[in-house]
């Protein structure tokens, strides 16, 4: 049973892309625990209580609940509108809620963990924290925020958290439970410089709970945390023992760097005073910048998640921002990098292996695969394959979610290499029939279990594939394929339309477009919209550039032209230059071709192997750097990117162009 939590978003702006990474997680691992057949729910919500939400209500002339009902229901709208599989969407201003927290603050207060005295200390609007005068930056900046503290000094209620603190230090040593790991001794070290007792009231202003009628003292509202951190038990009717109270304590709290101390120090701390169970798991993530800047709203380059969605597709961006940043750390959106890892991961790896195996399907065996002599011609890649994917479990249960898409793409690409290397189509012509259909079917298998586990993170790209090979993405097939690692048999389509298409050019606006337009909009009250530029196909080393402007040519003119498939076997830098690799390039009938080509800042050489590629064959041999070359490799340039050409489908080497 898992239970599984995003924090309860503070209402203070509208979604952005932190909110979005951390529920995208959240979804990902509820959809995983769901296919393993882990009975699991996923809660998450808005907090909408606090000063600051007051002050930004009384500045838009709203009261504070018709400000928190507008925000919250642009959240609510945006996880609908991304597919996120919550079981339940709480409210802070809910009346269980209220009910729950009032009845849990009477428990701690008769048990003595509530007491009432005096608070001085630097408070900060924006955090909803009081701080010491030791933990300022310079004068009176708060240390999380920056922003300024105002000093305040006012009767309140306090929690004895001083209490619970070698308790705490006991929880993290005995079960583990910060990820990533790296996060714990930060917390340790916090705490063994001693816990004060906690400020878990305020008075001045009225948009929060109000204390328990019994204390008879109505000047007071609970502190936002305390309000906001018991949500995770209020909405499963814990205090009225209703049906979800069973899925209690959470299995994963997920929040951002930010308010990990919350979870980790507080919150344990309060459910010992209450004496119920700990969380198993909380885990924190970093924050997101915009090539290499933070985002905010006066620099114009707030990535808002709905537009990126709307303009790459919500699977792409749902891959992108659990691929590109190790769990814990920050991360930095770049569209070159999404176009980049969508155009060789999603479209080349994943989208090229499936209209390869129906294809070959079609072909080779009527769209029937049959499985029954895989294990005979390759069962050294099986087992290769096999690892990829313990290597992937073992990397989500850590939440390290890049590196279990990484040993997923290391499956895809065992299977593509493997199609390069015993090349089907040849098999059939030597009569090696039987072959030909079990690297098939060894793809095809390959391609179900990554299916199957790609699944939470692609659910609609995976559910294509399921249907383009005839297989469910069900609990029952993940205990056959991942745990039983058994291999089936598959009755494909005839044919299947691309699960992804390459992206040639970005598709949002730069940060100078941004500050440009932002710019004219000061000057002229209306923003200017850059040109943009399309790629070019750009040849490298070699003197000439196909995208040149040029006078027309006749259909006889370009006939003179010879351009092959060609197929690399061998890639090495060229010693003493920068730019250049060297290739060994195999064409028709087994003939080889050494070309150079100056690409080495975009591409390993390592990566290039079995890949196949575009080549100009009846250019002059040149010399460059003292080596011959004997040919051109094609490429296309998009800004400062190069991306070689290759065919969708892999071809028989040699294979004409035109």
């Amino acid at each position: 049973m898992r239970y599984l939590t995003t924090p309860i978003y503070y209402v203070n702006d509208v979604p952005h892309l932190g909110h979005a990474y951390t529920t995208i997680i959240a979804d990902t691992m509820a959809r995983f625990y769901r296919l393993q057949g882990e009975e699991t729910l996923l809660l998450t919500g808005t907090d909408e209580h606090g000063q600051k939400i007051e002050q930004a209500a009384k500045t838009r002339g709203y009261t504070s609940k018709k400000y928190a009902d507008e925000i919250s229901a642009k959240f609510k709208a945006l996880w609908d509108d991304f597919g996120i599989s919550y079981d339940i969407y709480a409210r802070t201003t809910d009346a269980r809620h209220i009910a729950a927290v009032q009845a849990i603050f009477t428990a701690m207060y008769e048990k003595g963990d509530i007491y009432k005295g005096e608070y001085e200390g630097y408070y900060c609007i924006s955090c909803e924290s009081f701080f010491t005068k030791t933990q300022l930056v310079s004068d009176k900046q708060c240390p999380d925020c920056g922003k300024e503290t105002n000093l305040l000094k006012e009767e309140s209620y306090f929690f004895r958290l001083s209490r619970y603190e070698d308790k705490i230090l006991k929880w993290y040593e005995d079960c583990d439970p910060i990820l990533p790991k790296n996060k714990k001794q930060e917390l340790v070290n916090f705490v063994r410089t001693g816990l004060k007792d906690l400020s878990i009231t305020r008075t001045g202003f009225d948009w929060g709970i109000a204390l328990p009628k019994s204390l008879n003292d109505d000047k007071h509202i609970i502190y936002v945390w305390l309000d906001a951190l018991f949500i995770y038990l209020s909405s499963l009717d814990y205090i009225s023992k209703g049906a979800n109270t069973r899925f209690f304590p959470a299995h994963l709290h997920l929040v951002g760097k930010d308010i990990l101390k919350f979870h980790a120090i507080y919150w344990p701390a309060f459910l010992m005073s209450v004496g119920l169970p700990l969380p198993k798991h909380i885990a924190a993530h970093g924050w997101w910048t915009r090539d290499g800047e933070k985002m905010s709203k006066s620099k114009g380059n707030v990535i808002k998640p709905k537009e990126l969605a709307d303009a790459y597709g919500l699977e792409a961006f749902r891959y992108f921002i659990l691929r590109e940043v190790p769990f814990g750390n920050d991360g930095d959106f770049s569209e070159k990098a999404m176009m980049s890892r969508i155009n060789s991961e999603l479209c080349n790896e994943l989208g090229n292996l499936q209209s390869r195996l129906i294809g070959m399907a079609a072909k080779y065996s009527n769209s029937t695969i049959n499985s029954s002599k895989v294990c005979e011609f390759f069962g050294v890649e099986l087992a290769e394959c096999k690892e990829f994917l313990s290597n992937a479990l073992n990397f989500l249960e850590i939440l390290q979610t890049n590196r279990y898409l990484e040993e997923l793409f290391k499956a895809l690409s065992l299977a593509n290499s493997s199609i390069s290397k015993y090349e089907p189509w040849g098999l059939i012509k030597k009569g090696e029939i039987d072959k030909a259909n079990a690297l098939v079917a060894l793809c095809a298998n390959i391609l179900a279990r990554v299916a199957l586990l790609l699944s939470p993170v692609l659910p609609k790209s995976c559910a294509k594939i399921a249907e383009n090979l005839g297989f469910d993405l069900n609990t029952q097939n993940y205990k056959r394929l991942i745990l039983g690692d058994e291999l089936i048999n598959f009755k494909a389509k005839a044919a299947c339309d691309p699960l992804f298409v390459r992206v040639e050019k970005p598709l949002l606006k730069t940060n100078n477009e941004i500050l440009g337009e932002n710019r004219q909009k000061n000057s002229q009250n209306k923003g200017v919209i850059a040109n943009e530029t399309k790629p070019s196909v750009a040849i490298h080393e070699n003197s000439v550039n196909l995208a040149q402007k040029s006078e027309k040519i006749k259909i006889d003119d370009f006939k003179k032209i010879t351009i092959q498939i060609a197929t690399v076997k061998h890639c090495e830098r060229v010693e003493g230059s920068e730019k250049l690799l060297k290739f060994i390039l195999e064409l028709e009938n087994g003939e080889q071709r050494q070309v150079l080509s100056g690409i080495a800042k975009f591409y390993e050489p390592q990566s290039l192997i079995n890949k196949q590629v575009c080549v100009l064959t009846n250019l002059k041999k040149a010399k460059i750097f003292g080596i011959e070359s004997d040919g051109m490799i094609l490429s296309a340039k998009s800004g400062d990117k190069i991306v070689l050409i290759s065919p969708q489908e892999l071809v028989e080497s040699g294979s004409f162009v035109g």
